[in-house]
């Protein structure tokens, strides 16, 4: 069972110091995808990054302004093209002079699912296109770039390596597991990238949305193994005749707020694009929401 993270303690538009390095700033836009909204994550002092800027609300950007006050924009880090992490970079960028930093949106982003999840922004577009292991600085912090493709595509996480800890967007959350929609999240890509945040031993984690996690290898490791455990449960239910991936879904997560089953009929896709990659599962055509499948 993963041991999620709920308890936050915030109020909207308020500047939070949550670490020596490192302050918060939580927009209005809670929602079952975003819990209690985009949690902007601001970097050093004097001269500072920002990661996440979050979603276009006019009060959130006065927030933001008032919080970097006599400071110096230098850096804006973006993990993924979604709507409620993303759109606020340029108009930032344009107020602040900062650089953009990240990895373009994919030409196919999922935006047919956009309902599924906040939106995808298709128009985001960084100055600077990251690569893996690529190290970004300011006066007493030092942050690197992680590709951690399987939410997205474009995914990146970026460590903060003076408190050794990790800003990983969406790729894992306290309060919930994360949803990957096909066709630009792909679960086999994801499990490589938890291995691979696995691997660097971080001493805490902090997600865009919700509160931090600190105990951070056995999280990983329950979430990993959450994952494993669904498989069993997809091709349990396969072995029992169920062929329709809508027809699963209700069993699947009966104990899931049921405006999320479309968002996770998606990611029993991704399981079974995933798993029909590797042979354990059957089906005529492509491995689609429509598709009948079957053991071999």
């Amino acid at each position: 069972m993963i041991p999620y993270v709920r308890e936050i303690e915030f109020e909207y538009g308020r500047c939070d110091q949550v670490s020596p390095l490192i302050r918060r700033v939580i927009a209005r836009n809670p929602g079952p995808f975003t819990y209690t909204g985009t949690g902007v994550y601001i970097v050093g002092s004097g001269e500072v990054a920002v990661i996440d800027p979050g979603p276009e609300i006019a009060e959130h950007l006065e927030a933001l302004l008032a919080a970097v006050k006599g400071e110096r924009v230098t850096h804006i880090l973006v993990t993924h093209h979604h709507l409620d992490h993303s759109p606020l970079a340029r108009p930032l960028a344009e107020l602040t002079g900062a650089t953009i930093y990240g990895r373009a949106a994919p030409a196919d982003h999922g935006e047919a699912h956009a309902g599924l999840e906040e939106g995808a922004d298709g128009r985001f577009t960084p100055d600077v296109e990251l690569a893996d292991g690529q190290v970004l600085s300011g006066p007493g912090w030092t942050l690197e770039a992680i590709t951690t493709p399987g939410h997205t595509s474009n995914h990146v996480c970026f460590a903060l390596k003076e408190e050794n800890a990790l800003f990983c967007g969406d790729h894992i959350m306290g309060w919930s597991t994360t949803v990957i929609t096909p066709p630009d999240g792909d679960m086999g890509d994801y499990f490589a990238s938890l291995e691979k945040v696995k691997a660097r031993s971080f001493d805490t984690l902090w997600p865009t949305h919700g509160a931090p996690v600190r105990d951070v290898e056995p999280f990983i490791a329950a979430y990993i193994a959450h994952r494993r455990a669904r498989e069993v449960q997809i091709l349990d239910a396969l072995a029992a005749g169920h062929t329709q991936i809508r027809a699963m879904v209700p069993s699947l997560y009966a104990a899931v707020d049921p405006r999320l089953h479309p968002a996770a009929a998606m990611s029993v896709l991704a399981h079974m694009q995933q798993l029909a990659r590797e042979g354990r599962v059957l089906c005529d055509g492509a491995p689609d929401l429509d598709a009948t499948y079957r053991l071999p």
